[in-house]
């Protein structure tokens, strides 16, 4: 099979090996004739990165660099990014690694035209309409990990490095114009990466088919996303330089981030508040978060995942899909436990306070109180 391809959806995708050739000609698609590349700070010196910024030279576009970027990225970053934009005299951004750079450079093509604060702009209601839309920059999305999918996502996560929030910042524009998913660049990532990557979109597609909301074009793509995992993350997990197993993964990440549009749940409502506290890598801790989650939700999901359990090739229904998770999780290095993480005991009235108030409690199929997730976070320790 040749995984080569042309989508149209959610937004232009040109996916396949070797596709990051095609930059220059998306971002003059754009528009975009002087690109500010935003990346994180891990990534930046590294060859793939310098092969992209070759590869817009030799096309003619004279780009930018930005790589000030946390693996959790906040609103200094953020700053430093729209003053390098304005700087620079860019008229676009490529965001470009993994969910952190491509975040973090949605957020500055978006920001860099706007007066009002980032946090005014917060996935609650209608905040997005404050945001004047015509001054939003084009966007470019070449992601190098396979696991957010925030490449086709209308959002951007951002901590609050006050309080310590993750802040969900919305708009329909944050949607790239031309997504470049390029499994190539996948090849270099550390196995912990790939593997906390990998779960991070397993954790999407799980929860999307997890929600109770109706839309059953998610719900297909997040089943068919989840099976994709569990046949390519060992896979890439053992054999890096698995090319056909790296496509399946990148996606796998795009599919589990269309499919949330459904919704998303405990996990990430937990997730979010642990990353934003102690830092850690966001994928890793749905990761860790997953089985307590899944035990919590047993009463509302076994049926669904009774019905999923044999077309994902798992024994026994349900209750064979939570073993088969765990021992997932063990067979990629996954820690056992939010304590290996560095989460304490007495953190948790705080991680309650944050998750309690995440967008992602509503997707939730059971309901989400401080009382439960109280629980939920001793359960996940």
């Amino acid at each position: 099979m040749t995984l080569t391809a042309n989508w149209s959806y959610p937004t232009t995708i040109k996916f396949g090996a070797g596709r990051i050739s095609e930059l220059p000609e998306a971002c003059r698609n754009a528009g975009i004739t002087r690109p500010l590349l935003v990346t994180d700070k891990g990534l930046a010196p590294l060859p793939i990165t310098a092969r992209a910024l070759d590869i817009l030279r030799a096309g003619g576009l004279e780009a930018g660099l930005f790589s000030e970027v946390d693996p959790n990225p906040n609103e200094i970053n953020l700053a430093a990014g729209v003053a390098a934009y304005k700087a620079g005299g860019h008229d676009g951004v490529i965001a470009f690694g993994g969910g952190s750079g491509l975040d973090l450079g949605k957020c500055v093509a978006f920001m860099a035209g706007q007066t009002r604060p980032v946090w005014d702009f917060e996935d609650v209601g209608d905040w997005w309409t404050r945001a004047d839309a015509d001054a939003i920059a084009p966007i470019i999305a070449v992601p190098t990990t396979a696991g957010t999918g925030s490449e086709v996502g209308r959002a951007g996560v951002l901590t609050n490095s006050v309080s310590h929030e993750k802040k969900i910042i919305f708009h329909p524009k944050f949607l790239p114009a031309t997504v470049i998913c390029d499994p190539e660049l996948t090849v270099g990532m550390p196995r912990a990466i790939t593997a906390g990557t990998g779960l991070d979109a397993f954790a999407h597609c799980v929860e999307a088919f997890s929600s109770p909301h109706y839309h059953p074009m998610s719900q297909g793509i997040a089943l068919e996303g989840m099976r994709l995992v569990i046949d390519n993350l060992p896979r890439v997990f053992e054999t890096p330089d698995d090319i056909e197993a790296r496509a399946h993964m990148m996606s796998a990440a795009a599919m589990g981030a269309t499919a949330f549009q459904k919704g998303l749940g405990a996990i990430h409502a937990m997730s979010h508040p642990v990353g934003a506290h102690f830092n850690t890598h966001h994928g890793t801790t749905n990761a860790v978060c997953m089985p307590a989650v899944l035990d919590f939700n047993a009463p509302a999901i076994a049926d669904r995942f009774d019905r999923a359990a044999g077309y994902l090739g798992i024994d026994g229904g349900f209750d064979g899909f939570r073993a088969f998770v765990q021992g997932f999780n063990d067979r990629l290095g996954i820690p056992r436990g939010l304590a290996a993480l560095g989460v304490t005991e007495a953190a948790i009235p705080e991680l309650v306070k944050g998750a309690i108030t995440d967008p992602s409690c509503g997707g939730n199929p059971v309901t989400l109180t401080e009382e439960n997730l109280t629980k939920l976070f001793r359960a996940a320790m």
